[in-house]
């Protein structure tokens, strides 16, 4: 069943006859003729009863062409909505993040474009990490996501913001002096870091700088490290966004050896997006996460 028969059968219907049909539709009237003497062939049945006086619907064309006129409108409806997405009056872009980025940074960012463009939708796909975040992208469930550094070629990617890891000691902690060791933080064995990939730069960098901490990743919220640590139980290692809200009696410190985790806007190397995800592109590569990031802490 094609287009054209549609567009012929309600033609037809409306006219009454083949040859209006045909200047309607800038066809031949044997082009029309054939268009519905096919139809009929498929659908088993006839369409139109033809006389001296025109074409006159059977009784099984009256409810055909009603499906006919409701294809027709739906296949209108799918061109205006195709037309909004080509420009930025309509659209919808999806971001794929991780909690931490979801919660402190993204939100902000969205307001602004939603000032601009108020018509397009943005969506945020909250992920349990960046592992999660690329297979949005792979499999077109999201059109852009937020990553680490360095990642794989199939993605092109932008920096946007450095987040280091810092350590979170009781609030009744002892530290000799205001540079914190890898012992002032081992004395709290063990030290609570995070279960998610995030943890894995850190168990590597743990390996070559504090091979002696002895360390746990059983949990997978950063809220409940962030409380245990709060209570007096443990210390802990997290990237300070990961970390917020921190409460005021928890002492945060940066690590004796730095670590940071570098965050970037990714998509799809050689995707195919509609105006309004380039845009939305746009304005997170030029948007200062970094003093957003700031005010959170």
């Amino acid at each position: 069943m094609k287009l054209s028969q549609l567009r012929a059968v309600v033609a037809v219907a409306d006219c009454g006859n083949f040859s209006e049909a045909a200047l309607e539709l800038q066809l031949s009237q044997p082009a029309i003729s054939h268009a519905i003497a096919t139809l009929e062939e498929e659908l088993g049945v006839p369409l139109f009863a033809r006389g001296r006086h025109g074409a006159v619907l059977t009784p099984a064309g009256e409810r055909i062409l009603y499906h006919a006129r409701e294809s027709l409108q739906h296949l209108e409806m799918m061109q205006k909505e195709a037309n909004l997405h080509k420009g930025l009056h309509g659209g919808h872009v999806r971001i794929a993040a991780f909690r931490s980025v979801a919660t402190h940074l993204l939100p902000k960012a969205i307001a602004q474009f939603h000032d601009q463009f108020p018509e397009v939708a943005v969506t945020i796909i909250e992920c349990l990490s960046y592992i999660e975040v690329e297979q949005c992208l792979r499999e077109g469930r999201a059109d852009i996501g937020i990553t680490y550094l360095p990642t794989s070629d199939e993605f092109e990617v932008w920096e946007i913001i450095r987040d280091e890891y810092v350590a979170l000691l009781p609030p009744n902690a002892k530290v000799s002096s205001s540079t914190i060791t890898w012992e002032d933080i081992g004395v709290y064995s063990p030290v609570l870091l995070s279960c998610l990939p995030c943890g894995r730069p850190l168990h590597n960098h743990l390996k070559n700088v504090a091979n002696f901490m002895n360390t746990i990743s059983n949990i997978q919220e950063d809220s409940t490290v962030v409380s245990l640590v709060n209570q007096g139980l443990r210390a802990a290692i997290l990237p300070r966004l990961a970390a917020v809200p921190i409460p005021h009696n928890v002492q945060v410190y940066s690590l004796p050896i730095p670590l940071e985790r570098v965050m970037a806007v990714a998509v799809l190397s050689n995707g195919l997006h509609i105006p309004a995800v380039f845009t939305f592109l746009e304005m997170l590569k030029k948007f200062d996460f970094y003093t957003l990031a700031k005010s959170t802490y």
